[in-house]
């Protein structure tokens, strides 16, 4: 007898072929048949002629601290998503020495918007090595599946220490580094994940390990998966790494590279499909390149307490703001560090650093009651009929509220016209919605089912078949990531039921169920039905089961 029944759906695959109607069976956690009329289950769902697809594979989330205190990964099971690749950007925090927790924990709330409340409460630290975090994760239990990489930044200050890992490393330490890559890979990681993207900067303003590394460092890296004959180099990249050195890494690794952020830039909304093209012109045998890209337009809260959108401009010195508070006041105040600001911001425009586009800066929420008839308005307007400059109007509006000024801004991705553009791209490869990161800023975690809703049923840009591959088996294939992401005989029976009609996320909401009683910003799942992990039913339309079942799997096995 089968163990589970879900009848009376429409099939989606994952592997873009048209729905069919029928019904699936499953047994001892993986898909035993599909088809009709296939015989009794212990367990019978009637899907009520809702889709049936394989669960979403995300393959761009940070829930490396979270997983330790909350084996859901909240709230990605939730949204459809029943794997999660963590790890990403070579932000980890796993090998680790107990002399460095502080440290790594400290640059995490930096880099990806964790409250340190929570991190320093939250995360059990029952390992030190790679090996032993995999380990410990396996123990505790998982909901969704896990992949792990191996994170550039973690390997840096393991070898080198937290104090000397924002320098050049030395051959012995390259060499040291790649030991413990080989050590990971063996052990089950993913591949290797590394940033050097300018916004990535560490506690304290210095940018993230990572970025200190040289061109032959990456290739020592490369060596090592191109020896393993296994993994994914996954790089979120900074104006240091063009798209030929990427292609030079593609070519020594042999392996599948993954390169973030991918994102229409309001100022140079051109370079992200030439880059894309470049990628597209690279591919050969043994030398695969794709571009990671989100279907979300990029809308990010923020307070000048953290401004995050703004700290790649060079001007904005996080070393200098990083001193506290006090310093961070100051600096506002200084007529020096605003004309800096104006300067830099008037140069030719470079990716990923705010250029000026105050038209797509908004005041979003105001302290004192007397300013309440700004929210809404953008600053270029504002500042316009004040005759001020939109910058000067920011820095004094948040001065005078004593930085408790919420401002939003656009900032990739504006064009919804680009947007299917890019997603439609040979070599894209739907991610980057950070989940588990940036918790004050955005939750993206639904980016699946916001793909089903904006660019299915709302836009008609994709056919539901199409939309359910790329975020399904087409994300599993490119990660090599082997018998998920599809309806098959014999894959792992991680399922999604919805309805094509509701499908969607609801509004962003703060909640505080972090430890420490820290907040984070979340989404409701719409229109979806059930949620299956390895065959065991983790969420239904009321969200996450009351005792949900652990039943995802540390993935350690991949494609060659």
């Amino acid at each position: 007898m089968h163990d589970l029944l879900i009848r009376n759906v429409r099939l989606c695959d994952g592997l873009g072929n048209a729905p069919r109607d029928g019904e699936l069976v499953v047994r001892n956690g993986r898909i035993a048949e599909l088809g009709a009329a296939l015989g009794p289950a212990r367990e019978t769902v009637d899907g009520q002629g809702l889709v049936l697809a394989p669960g979403f594979v995300d393959i761009h989330t940070h829930y490396d601290a979270q997983l330790t205190w909350d084996p859901t990964a909240t709230p990605s099971p939730s949204l459809g998503v029943t794997t999660v690749v963590i790890g990403n950007c070579g932000f980890t925090i796993a090998p680790c020495r107990p002399q460095d927790r502080r440290s790594v924990l400290a640059d995490l709330t930096k880099v990806e918007g964790m409250p340190i409340e929570a991190l320093s409460e939250g995360v059990a630290w029952n390992f030190e090595s790679f090996p032993e975090y995999l380990a410990a994760l396996e123990r505790r239990g998982v909901v969704p599946n896990v992949a792990c990489f191996a994170g550039h930044s973690a390997l840096r200050t393991f070898v080198m220490g937290a104090e000397q890992a924002h320098r050049p490393a030395s051959g012995e330490e390259v060499a040291g580094m790649a030991a413990l890559l080989r050590e990971a890979l063996e052990a089950g990681a993913i591949g290797f994940a590394t940033s050097t993207l300018e916004l990535h900067n560490a506690d304290g303003g210095l940018p993230m390990p990572s970025r200190f590394a040289s061109h032959d460092e990456f290739r020592a890296f490369a060596k090592v998966l191109r020896e393993a004959g296994k993994g994914v180099f996954q790089i979120t990249k900074g104006l240091s790494t063009d798209a030929h050195f990427l292609t030079e890494i593609a070519r020594l690794c042999g392996r599948p590279v993954h390169v973030c952020p991918m994102l229409i830039d309001p100022a140079m909304p051109d370079d992200v499909f030439r880059q894309m093209d470049l990628f597209a012109e690279a591919q050969a045998p043994n030398c695969e390149i794709y571009g990671q890209v989100s279907p979300f337009t990029e809308i990010m809260n923020f307070t000048l307490a953290e401004p995050y959108p703004f700290e790649s401009l060079r001007a904005w010195s996080a070393e200098r703001l990083a001193a506290g508070r006090g310093a961070r006041l100051a600096a506002y105040r200084d007529a020096g560090f605003r004309a800096a600001l104006k300067a830099e911001i008037a140069t030719p425009p470079v990716p990923f650093r705010f250029n000026g586009q105050w038209d797509a800066v908004t005041v979003a929420g105001t302290a004192k009651p007397g300013n309440c008839a700004l929210v809404g308005r953008h600053l270029a307007a504002i500042a316009g009929e004040r005759g001020v400059d939109p910058l000067d109007f920011m820095l004094d509006l948040a001065l005078d509220e004593d930085l408790a000024t919420a401002f939003r801004v656009v900032s990739f991705n504006g064009e919804i016209e680009e947007v299917r553009r890019l997603l439609a791209h040979p070599y894209a490869v739907i991610g980057l919605g950070d989940a588990g990161a940036h918790l004050n800023l955005f939750c993206q975690a639904g980016t699946g089912l916001y793909m089903l809703q904006r660019h299915v049923r709302e836009r008609g840009d994709f056919s539901l078949a199409e939309a359910v591959r790329l975020l399904t088996s087409r994300a599993a294939d490119t990660f090599r990531i082997a018998d998920r992401g599809r309806l098959a005989v014999g894959a792992h029976a991680d399922l999604l039921l919805f309805d094509p009609d509701t499908v969607g996320i609801g509004p962003m909401e703060m909640v505080r169920d972090l430890p420490a009683g820290q907040g984070r910003l979340t989404t409701p799942a719409l229109g979806v039905a059930g949620v299956w992990v390895n065959g065991a039913r983790v969420a239904d339309e009321n969200g996450l089961a009351k005792e949900t079942p652990r039943a995802g799997q540390i993935v350690r096995e991949f494609r060659a």
